[in-house]
């Protein structure tokens, strides 16, 4: 098989981490990075935007979903905080942000890992709990993983 190289914001680096086996994904929120291991030493390293500081969550889980141009609307949590609605920065924003050109669902809660159309937003503490990457990143990972694949996610 082929090995396909990654884009955009991606690279390939030496990854060591024993816990972590070639197939699954690890997400590290204080780097903000995602960590998709190849094995044999190696992942591939994704610069992402993760949860504001309230908001984030740290465990294992499962892709539970793949999407491509997935439909969104805004989860309860989104619609219950009325702070947006006096933030200019965030309020319309948060109500326009859709999850991109795909979108990796992940089991137990109403999180994802998602593409973005605002990529400013790469490198921030920016979301309600979801992973966001670049559109060429996400659509990457998506052709890398399937249902199943294990996702942790550690601060």
């Amino acid at each position: 098989m082929p090995r396909r190289r990654a884009r955009a914001g991606a690279r390939v680096v030496a990854f060591n981490n024993k816990s972590v086996s070639a197939g699954q994904i690890l997400v590290v929120t204080h780097e903000r990075r995602l960590y998709y291991v190849l094995g044999d030493g190696k992942a591939i390293r994704y610069p992402v935007g993760v949860g504001m500081g309230s908001k984030q969550w740290t465990g294992t889980t499962r892709i539970d979903g793949r999407y491509i141009k997935p439909a969104w609307s805004p989860p309860k949590e989104v619609k219950r905080d009325k702070t947006l609605d006096s933030r200019p920065d965030r309020g319309r924003l948060a109500r326009r942000t859709r999850l991109g050109a795909a979108a990796l669902t992940l089991a137990g809660g109403e999180y994802a890992i998602h593409g973005t159309n605002m990529p400013g937003s790469i490198g921030g503490f920016v979301s309600y709990g979801c992973i966001r990457m670049f559109n060429q990143d996400i659509l990457d990972l998506y052709s890398r993983v399937s249902w199943g694949t294990t996702v942790m996610v550690v601060r």
